[in-house]
């Protein structure tokens, strides 16, 4: 006899259910969206709880309460037509008819025959319900409509025939009731659209303030930007105004202090340059004067680290024609088989100079360290990438960090900065950084490394 397995209390857990995360895939995800939610939802559910009270209490109670009176009046008339003999009858029938605005007829000899109960309003409801009440049970009736339910008409057995009157609607309901919905839904509309008005006043300066950071980050001018709007969004606008000036001043005071720092070390320079031009040629001087060429150019490196091409300004360029033009500047600095398939056409806002330098920086490296390299340029959703490959070596994956450090080289796999500073990967991904988008090493599908320059457009 085998026994079903069970399952222990502790060994089972039950699904975590998170109703706020299925919420908000349906929640719109910008400010003005959301803020119009918290507008509108509690307007639409005030209207529903308004409109609830007003159509199930407040319209039905007053309904019960006009045709509890008609009610009264028809079973004024029955005891009428079943107490008083026909010629009296008919006296006050007439004088009924004017003093209670109905119109009143009689036809002798036939019979109600009622209906089975399908009611078409909760009016035709609510007056049966009370005539029943008035007159009894036991007698029988039926209410209809005529001219487009503008009157009711109440048939009803007398002692030797039937009763009919035609009533006006609004003796027996409150007058066009749909009144009220449409009124309401018409505010509603008006009030949604000075709400609309106000939220995009209200919604604009934070996104022209978004603007203006996304400008700045991606390393655009935004001369045209003031504070406005409420008093948070103004605050925010002017702490954005100042960060953007200290950064800006900061930039400019290292570039300042590095430019001095390069003009005095090379006056000395200079000043030993020619003293080993009046020296007789030898072995010393040949290399005394690579020495002052390798500090020269160290010092050339140090101040394009410091300085960063901050002080350049954005423009519109054809990418295409900038990639071809720093390949063939790399080309002539490193010669080595270098194929490029970029196209044109392909205008986005950089800084050409500095993205320039990046990209001859990525292709110097990739000749240096490979047989040949290709460059190509390719058109993503939101970025524009520039791919340089090699067939090198490459760098492991847990080195390529340590490649972007200032002044680092790499010991093992390949150097890319070979012959410098070991500022080449760092200059480059500065001035990629600098544009808002980034420098990308990965494994190439020629087998060495891929430098990917990726630029938001």
């Amino acid at each position: 006899m085998s026994s079903s397995p069970t399952v222990s209390p502790k060994s089972f857990a039950w699904p975590e259910l998170r109703p706020g995360r299925f919420i908000k895939r349906f929640l719109p995800r910008g400010l003005f969206g959301r803020s119009l939610i918290i507008i509108v939802a509690p307007m639409v559910i005030l209207q529903a709880f308004v409109s609830y009270v007003f159509f199930e209490r407040d319209v039905e109670s007053t309904t019960r309460r006009m045709a509890r009176d008609v009610a009264a009046d028809i079973a004024l008339l029955i005891s009428q037509e079943d107490t008083y003999p026909s010629p009296l009858r008919e006296q006050l029938r007439a004088n009924a008819a004017r003093q209670l605005r109905y119109d009143l007829s009689f036809t002798p000899g036939a019979h109600v025959r009622p209906r089975p109960g399908n009611y078409r309003s909760t009016i035709d409801i609510a007056l049966d319900e009370v005539i029943a009440q008035q007159i009894g049970e036991d007698r029988h009736f039926e209410t209809g409509s005529l001219e487009g339910k503008r009157k009711i008409v109440i048939s009803v057995d007398v002692h030797d025939g039937v009763l009919r009157a035609v009533v006006p609607r609004h003796r027996v309901t409150v007058r066009s009731p749909d009144i009220f919905p449409l009124l309401m839904f018409s505010s509603s509309l008006i009030l949604l659209a000075v709400a609309i008005l106000f939220l995009r006043n209200q919604v604009r300066p934070i996104e022209r303030l978004a603007r203006a950071a996304d400008a700045f980050g991606k390393g655009r001018a935004v001369p045209d930007f003031k504070p406005y709007g409420a008093t948070e969004v103004r605050r925010a606008a002017q702490a954005f105004l100042t960060m953007r000036e200290r950064i800006e001043r900061h930039v400019q005071q290292r570039t300042e202090m590095l430019a001095g720092v390069s003009h005095d070390l090379k006056t000395p320079l200079t000043r030993i340059r020619l003293q080993l031009a009046m020296m007789p040629e030898g072995a010393d001087a040949q290399a005394l004067r690579q020495d002052i060429a390798e500090m020269e150019r160290m010092l050339d490196d140090y101040l394009e680290f410091a300085r960063g091409e901050g002080g350049e300004r954005s423009q519109q360029v054809d990418l295409g024609l900038l990639v071809r033009d720093a390949a063939r500047a790399a080309e002539r600095a490193q010669p080595g088989p270098l194929e490029v398939d970029v196209p044109d056409g392909m205008l986005l806002s950089v800084k050409p100079n500095a993205l320039r330098r990046c990209v001859t920086n990525l292709i110097g490296n990739a000749l240096k360290h490979g047989r040949s390299a290709t460059v190509s340029l390719e058109l993503q959703q939101r970025f524009a990438e520039i791919h340089v490959d090699d067939d090198g070596p490459g760098i492991p994956p847990d080195k390529r960090e340590e490649a972007f450090r200032p002044f680092h080289r790499l010991d093992q796999g390949r150097n890319l900065q070979t012959g410098g500073v070991g500022l080449g990967l760092t200059i480059a991904r500065d001035i990629a950084r600098g544009h808002g988008g980034d420098l990308i090493l990965s494994d190439s599908p020629r087998g060495g490394l891929r430098a990917t320059v990726r630029l938001p457009v």
